[in-house]
This record gives C-alpha cells, structure tokens and sequence, in this order.
C-alpha cells in the first residue's frame, strides 16, 4: 500500500474535498483523483461518496481513516528515527504557532536556529493557539509555540517559556480615559467599570478571553463582548478607533492607545511549547527546543527583532 495514496486519501478526509487536499499537498487535482483511484482499487472498495463538490467517507473509508494514521504516523517515526541515529540535525521541523508568538517573540530563535543548522527545513504554520492545541494533540506537527491552556492534556507535555503581561486599554478619546489613566495621580478604576462597556476581545473560547471572563466571573459582573477578532493586531486597530476596551500585551501597546489603572491582580498569560508525550522528538526539535529554553541568543539578534 503506497505511503503516498494514503496521504492523499488521509488528506481528503480531513479537509472535505479533493481540491482543498490538493492544495495542502501541493499537488493537482487530477494527481489526487488518480491517487484515489488506485487506493479504491487496490482495496476492491469505494473509499469516498461524492455528492456534488462534497465528499463523505464510506463505511470503508472509515475503517481505513484511522489505520491510515497509525501506519503514516509509525513511517515517519522510523524516517526520524533512522536519521537521528547518525546524531545528525536535519530533515524538517514542523512548528505550529500563533501570531503574536510567532510575530514577537521567535523571530530571534527562528533566525539563530536557522543560521546554526541551514540543513534543517523549517516547516512553520500560522494558527489560533486553539487550534495548535488540537494539531498537536493529532500528532501533526513537532511543536506547537502558543499561549498555554489554562489546563493541560495529559497527552502533552508543555514548557513555559514566557509571561505575557496583559494590560486594559483604550483609545486616548474613549470615556474610560478620562478616569482611568495609569498615571498615579489619577484614580484607579473598578471592573464593575469597565463592565458598563463593550468589550473587544478575542473569541470566547480563547485562552485569553477565557482568562479575562473567569476574572469578571469572580466578581460576578457581566462581560459585555461587542466585537470579536483573534488577531490582536486588529483588535488593536478597532480600541484605537475608540470602538470599546480591550485587553493587550505590552509589547504591542503604543501611544494609540491608553493604559487603564484598573484595580486587579497583574494578568499574566504563559506563553510555552507543547509537544505529544507519544510523538518522538527528532533531533531538530529537541535541539530548538533547547535553543528556546536556554536563552542563548545573543543580544544584537534581541535587539534586531523584539
């Protein structure tokens, strides 16, 4: 059975049409349609309905989906396996991470690990901490460099490796300014505040806007969330036009906008890597890993990226 048909039958399957799985694999369509076919051969069984531009698995497609994994994911790790032997760093390295992560805070580790072992291809992919969570837990990519869950897997390990500090904002203009600046002479504001206004947070179910609610839960106060938007640098773009407060971190706070003295605990996220306890590390990611934990990037990298 070729590793490359059920790949190409794999892909499909999650992404619910051929083009899409063409896309993701760089291939044509008419290349996985013939992949496809071969499979559906070989098998003597119909793998895929297709209705219209849809597919659905068959009850046979089924059955296969979740071999097709095992036997995919237990070819990669003798791929690794077998490189690593030779005590090499090469091959790829596949790394999920959310944009402010990624945008922030590793472009220095990108740039060091890249200079140190050109050999290694870096396969990095943009997505929602959430959804990295996910990936990993599928056992998709080596890494995952995101803001950490507020509870952990067991099937994950996880390494923080920073503390993002959040901070309320608003534009200069928004009435909240007027008696909340963070200047000492002026008065602090109450929760029960802020919570007289609309909001603009990332969506519910992130790890920071779940951060936010339980801490507006604990003074059982309404969190009032007007517009919705993952990318902090938009949210960061809508609190400039005055459109409602927000919560940010520091590093992407200017003089847009306006510091809230608001009366409450520092809000501190952990930003980290996870990786599946059951997936082996390669050389690669053990050696980035280690770039990440121990600091060791010189200071005029530092000073070039963050």
């Amino acid at each position: 059975m070729d590793t490359q048909h059920l790949q190409a039958f794999v892909a499909i399957a999650e992404n619910g049409s051929f083009s899409a799985a063409a896309e993701r694999l760089h291939l044509t369509q008419p290349a996985i349609s013939k992949r496809i076919a071969l499979l559906e051969e070989q098998l003597r069984a119909p793998l895929f309905d297709r209705i219209g531009r849809q597919v659905a698995l068959t009850q046979a497609g089924q059955v296969l989906l979740s071999k097709a994994k095992l036997i995919l994911g237990e070819v990669i790790a003798a791929q690794r396996a077998i490189a690593d032997l030779q005590g090499d760093v090469q091959g790829k390295l596949s790394i999920a991470t959310s944009h402010h992560v990624g945008l922030h805070y590793l472009p220095p580790y990108l740039r060091e690990f890249s200079t140190r072992y050109p050999q290694v291809k870096l396969d990095l992919h943009f997505l929602d901490s959430e959804q990295a969570y996910h990936e990993i837990l599928q056992g998709r990519f080596d890494l995952a460099i995101i803001t950490l869950a507020l509870s952990q897997d067991p099937r994950l390990q996880s390494h923080t490796l920073w503390h993002d500090q959040l901070h309320f904002v608003v534009a200069p203009s928004h009435p909240l300014a007027q008696s909340g600046s963070s200047d000492a002479t002026q008065s602090h504001l109450r929760l029960a505040d802020l919570s007289k206004h609309p909001a603009i947070m990332p969506d519910t179910n992130t790890y920071t806007t779940q951060l936010i609610k339980n801490l507006f839960d604990g003074e059982n106060l309404p969190l009032d969330i007007g517009m919705i938007s993952n990318h902090l640098d938009t949210i960061k773009m809508l609190l400039s036009i005055n459109l409602g407060w927000g919560v940010l971190p520091r590093k992407i706070i200017d003089t847009q906008l306006q510091i809230l003295n608001v009366n409450h605990p520092p809000i501190m996220r952990p930003l980290g890597c996870i990786h599946h306890n059951q997936r082996t590390l390669n050389n690669a990611a053990r050696v980035f890993l280690s770039l990440l934990q121990g600091g060791d990037i010189s200071a005029k990298h530092l000073a070039g990226t963050l």
